[in-house]
Parts: structure tokens; C-alpha cells; sequence
């Protein structure tokens, strides 16, 4: 009896630590920064100029790059922001809501490709500038996870969650945006403005509330 009561409980103990597991997600602090197409890069940095690596990202095959561009608005500018790679079919800037008040940009709050009405802004680079006529957005707050770490979860790509944060500013996080891909690194993304008001940090975990 003794034995198989100690079996139960490990069985339980194991299974409680596994529903922790699958429910605890890395956070991915964004600062601003610049998404670039191939034609937009030829502008700034030259023809056929090649990004170079500075550090990898969270997601895999995407990086932080060496180059830099000028975020030129109507009140304000940004400089040194950087650029991630690899190109992209169309170029994006990612801010929070407090540059938006500085570069004097109206960005609305929407996922990362979903371009359509949001407003343009002026990049400056080393060998010339590039007036986008469109692409400037606050990313809204995401999770990455692969088809099979979904399925673990209950979770389906575009499903809206909430998640729990833990600290000296402790809270819940609501309008989650659940983004599967094959290729994707698990994590959650959030900008700095988030992180700051929660009081996270890259590397810090959230929790999945209960779906």
C-alpha cells in the first residue's frame, strides 16, 4: 500500500511539475527597431550591401545586426536604432508608445506584417535615406511557440490568451496573441514600455493562465 501510494504522488508530483513547464514562456524584451527590404537596404547602405551579425535572436535564423539607421518623424528623431535581420519583402519599424510621442508618429497597435493604414517615417543611413510611406506600428504583444508546442499547450495560432507576471510588479497581461510557425523559437515578445511597467527583463518567465 505504502508503495503504491508513493507511486500516485510521484506520478502526481511529475505531472503537476510538467503542466508547470508547459505553461511558463521566456519573455523577449523588444527595443525599436527597423525590419528592412532588400530595395530599402540598397538606399541606405549601398547596392547589394550585406547585413552583418551582431548577436542571434530568439527566432531562429533572425539576427541583430551591426547597421544602424536615423528614425526621422515630424517632432523628433531616434538615431542608432538598429536593424534586424534578414531582409524582409517589405520594410517595418517597431516602436513603443513612448518613442511614438517623440518622433510625433501616430503607430497603431497591431502584429508584426499587418501594414495597412499605418503611417511612414523617414530612415537615414549612411549612403541615403528612405521616406516609407507606410510600416511604422506598436508591435502587439505575442507569443511564438512551434505547431507541436501549441498542441502541448491547447493553443491555436491567433488564439488570444492571458498571461501572469511575477515580481515586485506582479500582474496580468490580457490581449496575447498566439503566433504558431514551424520555425518558431518559444518565447514572448513584448516592448519596453511593457517590460518596464511589469518589470521584466529578457530571459524573466510569464504564465500562461489558465485556457
Amino acid at each position: 500500500m505504502c508503495q503504491e501510494m508513493a507511486t500516485i504522488l510521484t506520478e502526481k508530483i511529475l505531472e503537476s511539475v510538467q503542466h508547470y513547464e508547459n505553461f511558463r514562456i521566456p519573455i523577449g524584451v523588444s527595443n525599436r527597431h527597423v525590419h528592412v527590404s532588400r530595395a530599402d537596404l540598397d538606399r541606405l547602405y549601398g547596392k547589394d550591401y550585406a547585413l552583418t551579425h551582431k548577436s542571434e535572436l530568439g527566432q531562429p535564423g533572425q539576427f541583430a545586426a551591426n547597421e544602424t539607421v536615423t528614425l526621422q518623424g515630424p517632432k523628433g528623431t531616434f538615431e542608432h536604432v538598429r536593424i534586424l535581420g534578414p531582409v524582409r519583402s517589405q520594410s517595418q519599424v517597431e516602436i513603443s508608445k513612448t518613442d511614438s510621442f517623440r518622433l510625433g508618429v501616430k503607430a497603431p497597435i497591431t502584429l508584426s506584417g499587418h501594414l495597412q493604414g499605418t503611417p511612414g517615417i523617414t530612415l537615414i543611413g549612411p549612403r541615403g535615406t528612405v521616406d516609407l510611406p507606410c510600416g511604422v506600428i506598436i508591435a502587439k504583444r505575442h507569443i511564438h511557440m512551434t505547431p507541436a508546442q501549441a498542441a502541448a499547450r491547447h493553443l491555436k495560432d491567433g488564439q488570444v490568451i492571458d498571461v501572469e507576471t511575477f515580481g515586485e510588479r506582479r500582474g496580468i497581461l490580457g490581449d496575447v496573441i498566439i503566433r504558431v510557425s514551424d520555425t518558431a523559437g518559444l518565447e514572448m515578445h513584448i516592448d519596453v514600455d511593457e517590460a518596464n511597467a511589469c518589470s521584466l527583463s529578457n530571459h524573466d518567465y510569464v504564465m500562461i493562465c489558465s485556457v
